[in-house]
């Protein structure tokens, strides 16, 4: 392939992906906008005119923000790319760092990740101190924001940095079947995180304690037991520290697994409908939907690495994209800043499977619990979160990986109750 060739398709992809992203963003908000005076009938007499008004506010002031983080990311990745920034890079470290070097490639990485949590930043102020503070969602104060931001900065480099040796010296030291050697480490990476998660990295941003509610704890125990489930412990979460949104999540595999609910979600939901929420999650461990995910990960980033390794070679994959230098890091660096431009179309598929598995978890929670506690819990959900009940059908198919409110209730109020 000519460079040149690759170039202009690099940038028709990337017009594309652009278009149809500020396309969506602005199609959501005026959706949301236009149903904004009127509760549907479905949620008339739960959910009242000024929370569903709230959710419509909240989500059209999120559509300029995403707008605006795209901007900035197409921005940076032209400068990266075709701007030269990303040679000015690598030509800058070759002269402190021998070019092809370990510390050469460590150092030209962390610096693109740096540059690009930078320009993140100040976008993320606005969100948690302006956006999410309007609608009464941040509790975080900007000293624990900083701190947050230092704790995550820690663990990525603790973390991240060995990772990125070894993938480095695998690229380089075997052979044309290195991919598949990276692919086994990341493989292992990712399980290691798993296992180490919930005893060492969530307890240094939350604190965790068990649940001390022996009702709901019992009503708990039994449903596990209903279902044939196993776990570590009950923990209950003090998420209450930095946002007032609710939620519950199982965490760890193996015996090591938790289940953690927020503090918040326990404030709002009744023990039948945290009963309800929890079968929910159940069944997506009983329908080995995360065992599914996982696979589905591993698989694709099987296949990244395999075509990393078919393009790694090619002089015109760097021309086209404006890049001089070579090496291990280049190469992983360029592929991996533009392989999102070229699988963005593929999101409504990804989050149709998503909402596949989120309508199963909903059917093993019906026949496991109550139906009608579910529904009634993910009303209350969707209204103390200001989840829009009134989505943009477009928009949904391609970035939400939770059914629409409607239909997910409507299939719950058709179903038998187990409770």
């Amino acid at each position: 392939m000519a460079a040149s060739t690759f170039t202009w398709i690099f940038l028709a992809a990337l017009a594309a992906a652009t278009a149809t992203r500020l396309w969506l963003a602005q199609r959501q908000r005026r959706h949301v906008r236009e149903h904004r005076a009127k509760v549907p009938d479905m949620f008339a007499a739960t959910v009242p005119l000024a929370a569903h008004q709230k959710a419509a506010d909240y989500s059209a002031a999120k559509a300029p923000l995403a707008m605006v983080d795209l901007l900035i990311g197409v921005a940076a990745l032209l400068a990266l790319t075709l701007g030269g920034a990303l040679d000015w890079t690598a030509l800058q470290w070759a002269m402190v760092f021998a070019a092809g070097s370990y510390a050469h490639g460590v150092a030209l990485v962390m610096t693109v990740v740096v540059v690009l949590s930078a320009l993140d930043l100040p976008l993320a102020v606005y969100r948690t101190f302006v956006v999410e503070a309007r609608f009464g969602f941040n509790r975080l104060t900007p000293a624990l924001f900083l701190a947050d931001l230092a704790r995550q900065a820690l663990i990525a480099t603790l973390l991240g940095v060995p990772l990125l040796l070894i993938v480095l010296w695998l690229m380089e030291r075997m052979g044309d079947l290195w991919w598949l050697y990276v692919w086994l480490a990341w493989m292992g990476f990712n399980l290691l995180v798993l296992m180490i998660y919930p005893t060492f990295i969530a307890p240094l941003f939350n604190k965790f304690t068990p649940l001390a509610d022996p009702q709901l704890a019992g009503r708990i125990e039994r449903l596990l037991e209903r279902c044939g489930f196993r776990a570590q412990g009950l923990y209950v979460m003090d998420g209450s520290r930095r946002s007032s949104h609710g939620n519950a999540y199982f965490t760890g595999f193996g015996g090591a697994k938790r289940i953690v609910l927020f503090d918040t979600l326990l404030s709002r939901l009744a023990p039948a409908e945290v009963e309800a929420v929890l079968a929910h999650e159940l069944g997506h461990f009983k329908r080995h939907h995360v065992l599914k995910r996982v696979t589905l990960l591993f698989a694709a980033s099987l296949g990244m690495l395999w075509a990393l390794g078919r393009m790694m070679g090619e002089a015109w994959f760097y021309a086209g994209l404006n890049v001089e230098s070579r090496g291990t890091a280049v190469a992983l660096l360029l592929f991996f800043l533009v392989v999102p431009v070229f699988t963005f179309f593929l999101l409504p598929i990804t989050s149709m499977y998503s909402r596949r598995h989120e309508f199963e978890a909903d059917a093993y929670a019906a026949s496991n619990a109550s139906s009608a506690d579910l529904a009634n819990a993910l009303v209350k959900l969707y209204q103390d979160n200001a989840a829009t009940l009134t989505p943009d059908p477009l928009h949904s198919a391609f970035y939400d990986s939770h059914p629409p409110a409607a239909s997910r209730i409507a299939r719950l109020q058709s179903r038998p109750s187990a409770g």
